[in-house]
Order: C-alpha cells, then sequence, then structure tokens
C-alpha cells in the first residue's frame, strides 16, 4: 500500500515512543495493528467487489454477444428453410395442381355414384320406385 522502508519505521516507533510513553505504547501499538488490519481487509473487498463486478459486465457482453449471434443463426435458418419451402412448392406446383383436379374428380365422381345407388323417385307419386305399394 505504501512505500515505507525498515529505516522508516524505526523513526516512526521512536516519535511514538516520545509522544505515548512506554506504558501505552504497547496498547497503541495493538490498537493500530487493528486498525490497520481491518483498513487491509476493507480494501481487499473494495477491490473484491469491483473485480467481480468487472467480471459480471464482461459476463452479460457475453451474453448478449451470444444472444444476438443464436438469434442471427435462427434468422437464417427460418429464411433458408423458407427459401426451401418455396423452391419444393415451386417445383412441385404442377403436381399439386393435378392432386388438386384430381380430389375434385373423386368427389363428382362420389356424388355420381352415390346418385346412382340411391332409388329413384318416380315422377307420378315422388316416391321410390323399388317401393312395392302394400309398405305404403
Amino acid at each position: 500500500m505504501f512505500d515505507v522502508g525498515f529505516s522508516e519505521l524505526i523513526i516512526i516507533g521512536v516519535v511514538a515512543l516520545i509522544v505515548v510513553g512506554p506504558e501505552r505504547l504497547p496498547k497503541v501499538a495493538r490498537t493500530a495493528g487493528h486498525l490497520i488490519g481491518r483498513l487491509q481487509r476493507y480494501v481487499n473487498d473494495v477491490k473484491e467487489d469491483i473485480n467481480r463486478e468487472i467480471q459480471f459486465d464482461a459476463l452479460k457482453k457475453l451474453q448478449n454477444e451470444v444472444r444476438d449471434s443464436v438469434y442471427s443463426f435462427e434468422r437464417q435458418i427460418t429464411e433458408e428453410i423458407a427459401s426451401v419451402e418455396s423452391s419444393v412448392h415451386d417445383t412441385f406446383k404442377p403436381l399439386y395442381r393435378e392432386e388438386e383436379y384430381r380430389e375434385e374428380e373423386d368427389v363428382s365422381q362420389e356424388i355420381y355414384n352415390l346418385d346412382q345407388k340411391s332409388p329413384e323417385l318416380s315422377p307420378k307419386d315422388s316416391q321410390p320406385v323399388n317401393e312395392s305399394p302394400e309398405n305404403r
């Protein structure tokens, strides 16, 4: 923290001994040691907090970069899928139309077959011809 050499520590000790006195010097030295220890722990805690914040900011930036790249990749994949679907649809479009016509013909044929199977109505009494007069 501070650049204090051995000779400077001796000068500080002699001045403290003269000012405080030999009886109270050990107690003052202990208190000063505790205060310096607390100060060092506080400084270390602040350094750790700053480092955590820096790492947190770096992780946030990395997370945003990864999220952006994932969204970009997803967009590209979606565009490619749409392009492939479009080209497949354009390629097989004539076949789809033939199938639609076939389906329409099948439905028309089924309706015609149903008409052929149903009993015909006679024009006189509008009742089925198959039925006998006793069943009326």
